[in-house]
């Protein structure tokens, strides 16, 4: 077991002894200069690429496609959703915080020569808990829906070449994309590298009262301080107001300890999402759209979360290029029932002489 860090700041933080802490603790100790440095290499913030020529594989030429690909064969999937995020947000703000966090890891990359891939959020009406039904402005997709539609954008991604995708998650819907990564991999056993994150839940330790300058008041919930301070330091000023901002109470029908919140900060028995009926559905108990304490939102709050999860992003693009350049995929036999021999015309890139579709390689899964 890994050697662990106690921060001075805040005792009950510790950080694995693995290069993934290590990064995670020189983020923590990071100046508010630094923090602001880190924050200008990815140029953030920046006005949203969803229409910029180039940024996403559907707004590039297919000739930029094919050459980026080839520098760098990882697609960032963002995934996202249609939700109230109360009267002074948009309710796109999963999708367009979660695009935002990718485009400014493409930036990135892209000044070290291997621009990362994103695509177009397939997700970004996705599915949702219980709790969430009826609320204006939140449109609920069935799971099997959600989950049908990623396995599919997974298997065309990997038919094109990119055969190693991070799932990048900024809604309530993880349970629905983890039965999708293992439904895609069950249903095709296909070589490569998949990744659901969830974002938030990544760098957890820089959200809520953490004892660092500028740290957030309260614990990431729904709309409230946390996602009002990302919203404001990353998105256009027309796309928030603050004087619609607004707090609420949450409330409990049992004694609280048992759920925790949003990217489980308290360790808690249970995670917010494995119970219902323990507390009202939010369009009674806040149907304004708002868990917690969206006055307190703040920019400055965000600058530390948003800087640890582009440079964790950074690391995983870069540690899984690193242990398989562009092109290559684990070992078949060692992670797929199948053989080297049957999948060989498959994993040819694409359009090449030999290469087949992945469209007519036999299932041999359930």
């Amino acid at each position: 077991m890994g050697r662990m860090w106690i921060t001075t700041e805040n005792p009950a933080i510790v950080f694995e002894d693995s290069e993934v802490g290590r990064l995670k603790k020189q983020i923590w100790d990071a100046s508010e200069e630094e923090i602001d440095e880190i924050l200008r290499e990815y140029e953030v913030p920046s006005p949203p690429e969803l229409a910029k020529p180039g940024s996403y594989i559907q707004t590039a030429v297919r000739q930029q496609v094919v050459e980026n690909r080839k520098r760098n064969d990882i697609v960032i999937i963002p995934v996202g959703s249609t939700e109230r995020h109360g009267l002074h947000m948009s309710s796109g703000m999963d999708t367009l915080a979660v695009c935002m966090i990718a485009e400014a890891v493409r930036r990135y990359t892209a000044k070290q020569g291997k621009p990362v891939n994103l695509a177009w959020p397939p997700i970004n009406y996705g599915a949702h808990p219980y709790h969430h039904i009826g609320m204006a402005g939140t449109v609920n997709v069935p799971q099997d829906v959600v989950k049908e539609m990623l396995v599919n954008v997974m298997l065309g991604l990997w038919n094109d070449g990119f055969r190693k995708q991070i799932i990048l998650n900024n809604h309530g819907q993880l349970w629905v994309l983890e039965s999708a990564l293992h439904e895609f991999m069950y249903k095709y056993q296909l070589p490569g590298i998949y990744q659901v994150l969830d974002w938030h839940r990544a760098v957890r330790e820089f959200f809520g009262p953490n004892g660092k300058p500028n740290a957030m008041e309260t614990e990431f919930i729904h709309a409230a301080e946390a996602e009002t301070s990302i919203a404001l330091l990353m998105f256009p000023p027309e796309m928030i107001d603050m004087e619609h901002a607004s707090d609420t109470e949450t409330r409990s029908y049992l004694p609280g300890g048992h759920f925790d919140t949003s990217v489980e900060p308290f360790r808690r028995p249970h995670r917010w999402s494995e119970g219902e009926g323990h507390a009202p559905i939010e369009i009674v108990a806040q149907p304004v759209g708002v868990v917690g304490k969206a006055t307190l939102g703040d920019p400055k709050k965000a600058k530390r979360p948003i800087a640890a999860i582009l440079k964790y992003l950074t690391l995983v693009n870069d540690q899984i290029l690193e242990t398989f350049p562009p092109g290559k995929v684990p070992p078949v036999e060692e992670v797929t029932l199948r053989s080297a021999k049957e999948m060989e015309p498959y994993l040819k890139e694409p359009e090449s002489d030999g290469w087949k579709p992945v469209y007519g390689l036999p299932k041999i899964g359930f």
